[in-house]
Order: C-alpha cells, then structure tokens, then sequence
C-alpha cells in the first residue's frame, strides 16, 4: 500500500518510494535536502510518534537515523508499507 509518511500510522515499517513536492510549496532544494538526509528509494522508514495532540513535528527513523520532521516535509515523502528493504532496528 502506497500512501505519504504524514498519513503512516505510528510504528508501521515502510519503505520509501519517492519524494516529491506534492503541492507542498518546498523548493527543489529542500526536496533534495530530503533526500541528502537519506529519505531514497528503497530506505526502510518509520514514524516513532508525533508531537503534541498527534502533529507536528514528527519523529521519524530512515535507516539507522531519526530525524524530526515538519507535516510538510513529511507530505513530500511517498512510501509503500508492502515493500521494505531492510528490517528498522528496535
């Protein structure tokens, strides 16, 4: 199932399939920002949880790295829960 990783639930393993400006309003420069920070092709994700009253910022594991991430960051980034690459460490 593909959907954007501000809509992943909480603790679901997925696997990025694209970032892309999704009406989002960012840059081509942050987009590829994103993609500096590891948010590629293939990368296993997951949301860990979400600031106060479940929104923003949203922290979220991609590889081995937990970021903290805006809604409208995370609305750039498509993933797929059907397909992942490498199982997330606990």
């Amino acid at each position: 199932m593909t959907t954007l990783l501000c809509d992943l639930p909480d603790g679901v393993p997925a696997c990025v399939t694209q970032v892309c400006e999704s009406g989002s309003g960012l840059d081509p420069q942050h987009l590829r920002r994103l993609a500096e920070l590891g948010f590629l092709p293939g990368e296993p994700v997951q949301v860990l949880h979400r600031g106060p009253g479940g929104r923003e910022p949203l922290a979220v594991r991609v590889g081995d790295t937990m970021f903290a991430l805006r809604l409208l960051e995370a609305r750039c980034i498509r993933v797929d829960t059907t397909v992942q690459s490498l199982p997330l460490a606990a």
